[in-house]
């Protein structure tokens, strides 16, 4: 059970792997960004036992870490496994497989990068990860292979900090340079996406991949968090507002039919009501039509946790007219993709996401991972029909 970031999915998968034949053991692969986060690891740890009264429960991930105590006293947990020791057969105790297990998502998701060496004031999670480390290109390219082979029509790279690849690596070398790689060793590979970037960590390779290479997909999600320079500073982020104003115009300038999407933060300590028009007028001058909105809440030990605190009704009022911001936008931008003829990649669930990660309701009895030609004709409940 994988609750978070796209990196616990990956992760979740490997884990799944190498506990196949292990009939009686539940993994809760845990999130703790957020104090809501936790609440919902929470959660899922009691649906697990319930479900599976006699198995044996074994939380890890980054509130294994961050929030140990509080989940080891459970009386549902058997035991807390180490995030940075999670993909290790011996802590499983487990032999390894010889035969892969065929994925359950119809993307591949593959962790190029785990940990952050950076310090943003309200963030929790360099303590759940440790230092940022990189896979090598070598090990990248054979993950992609695996995937390949086992027919993955789209591979997306993930991480904590996915634009901090290769810092600690011989070289330096920067993240453009592994998708480039990718791409010239696998001209198999149909789509090739990226999670979550920092913007100003985008070098100059990967934007003329973004902007010009047909196999990366149009969807850039940036690690944005407010819009509002005096909040981005007392976050400690690295970029304005004008950066990625700057970055997201030079794209479209390239790429028009590129979607945008952000996360952003509402009501952090200290924002009044400028900083949070601020806040919801980046939505919609960056179009942003993927926003992932979080409520601020305090996480222990951050440097946030001790500024002034603004009331929680205020931070949940002012998440809901983030949201809402973004309902508008992305409303419009479905509305002006009516006509469009898009590739779809199909799920499970008898919807696809097209490159631009439009979600698109498919004929009945399509087939996961197929990528089909649909032409959109009408709108239900924020899936294209």
């Amino acid at each position: 059970m994988s609750l978070g970031c796209r990196l616990n999915i990956a992760e979740s998968e490997s884990i799944r792997a190498l506990l196949a034949d292990e009939t009686d053991v539940v993994v809760v692969n845990s999130c703790a960004v957020t104090a809501e986060a936790v609440r919902q690891t929470r959660q899922a740890i009691r649906r697990a036992r319930r479900a599976r009264p006699d198995a044996r429960l074994f939380v890890t991930g980054c509130a294994a870490e961050i929030e140990r105590d509080q989940l080891g006293a459970m009386p549902e947990v058997d035991g807390l496994v180490p995030n940075a020791r999670k993909l290790d057969p011996r802590v499983w105790n487990v032999p390894p497989r010889r035969l892969p297990v065929p994925p359950r998502h119809t993307r591949a998701f593959i962790a190029v990068q785990n940990g952050c060496d950076h310090a943003c004031t309200f963030c929790v999670i360099p303590q759940g990860r440790g230092r940022s480390r990189s896979l090598s290109v070598a090990q990248v390219l054979r993950e992609v292979e695996r995937h390949l082979d086992q027919g993955a029509p789209e591979v997306v790279l993930t991480g904590v900090d996915v634009t901090s690849w290769g810092h600690d690596l011989p070289g330096s070398p920067a993240l453009g340079s592994l998708v480039d790689a990718i791409l010239q060793t696998f001209p198999q590979l149909q789509r090739l996406r990226m999670s979550s970037l920092d913007g100003v960590e985008i070098d100059p390779l990967l934007f003329e991949l973004f902007a010009s290479e047909s196999r990366v997909m149009p969807h850039l999600h940036l690690s944005l968090q407010h819009g509002h320079d005096l909040i981005l500073k007392r976050m400690k982020r690295r970029h304005l507002r004008a950066d990625a104003m700057r970055l997201v115009e030079q794209l479209h300038a390239r790429r028009p039919d590129i979607a945008i999407g952000a996360d952003l933060i509402a009501g952090f300590p200290t924002e009044d009501e400028a900083m949070h028009a601020a806040n919801r007028s980046i939505v919609r001058e960056l179009g942003i039509v993927h926003g992932h909105v979080f409520p601020y809440s305090p996480r222990p030990g951050t440097p946030a946790a001790r500024m002034p605190q603004l009331d929680k009704g205020v931070i949940k009022a002012r998440a809901a007219e983030l949201r809402a911001e973004v309902r508008e936008v992305r409303g419009a931008w479905l509305s002006g993709l009516l006509g469009t003829e898009l590739t779809v990649l199909a799920e499970s669930d008898g919807t696809g996401h097209a490159g631009n990660f439009a979600r698109v309701a498919l004929p009945a009895g399509t087939a996961p991972g197929t990528l089909v030609s649909v032409t959109p004709t009408a709108i239900r409940e924020g899936l294209l029909q």
